[in-house]
């Protein structure tokens, strides 16, 4: 995404969760728990994006600062020009919908697909 966002002229952010541990962002521009970054390629400087983590080095307020953040805390990724982008799920336990039946017990369902044509 980051790449493709890139090549076609858009500016790419991330919404981290700050929360998560491990995250190492300037804590004065986490708000609500959460940061946005920018990690253009104009912006992010010695950008590295791993299966594990994002890391790079940007100015917060014309500060320098080594930006790591875990790839879990990784909320989403979008486009600064259009908004639009993929939201993350970290739940890798629950793969299946659930549902809660009358008595509040949590049972899992089949997904409910079919072909259209």
């Amino acid at each position: 995404m980051h790449e493709w966002m890139g090549d076609n002229g858009h500016t790419p952010h991330i919404v981290v969760d700050a929360s998560v541990d491990g995250v190492f962002v300037p804590r004065e521009h986490v708000k609500d728990g959460k940061i946005i970054l920018n990690i253009s390629e104009t912006a992010a400087h010695n950008l590295k994006l791993t299966n594990d983590a994002v890391s790079f080095r940007a100015r917060f307020s014309g500060v320098p600062f080594d930006v790591w953040v875990p790839m879990k805390s990784v909320l989403g990724i979008y486009a600064r020009e259009t908004g639009q982008g993929m939201i993350f799920s970290h739940d890798a336990e629950n793969t299946e919908p659930s549902q809660t039946n009358d008595d509040g017990d949590t049972t899992r369902s089949r997904p409910h697909l079919k072909v259209v044509k």
